[in-house]
């Protein structure tokens, strides 16, 4: 019965497979490389430079000290 499997075409199914893996191995390293180029053009972008600055302010504040004041304050009535 193995031996009719490889007549109905296994081994062909085997390589389609095969071939098929490759092509997607090699897709995702494509896809990888474009979203590097894209992520490295926009830091160098002006929007991605205000995104930064952005970050960087945020940051900053909430290093800032709370000065003892509750993040949430509940009222009661």
């Amino acid at each position: 019965m193995a031996s009719c499997f490889a007549c109905f075409g296994g081994e062909a199914k085997k390589q389609r497979k095969e071939e098929q893996r490759l092509a997607s191995q090699e897709a995702r390293a494509n896809a990888a490389e474009a979203a590097q180029r894209r992520q490295e053009e926009f830091e160098k972008s002006a929007a991605g430079r205000a995104a930064r600055a952005q970050i960087a302010a945020a940051a900053k504040q909430s290093k800032a000290p709370s000065q003892g004041e509750p993040v949430l304050k509940w009222q009661m009535g």
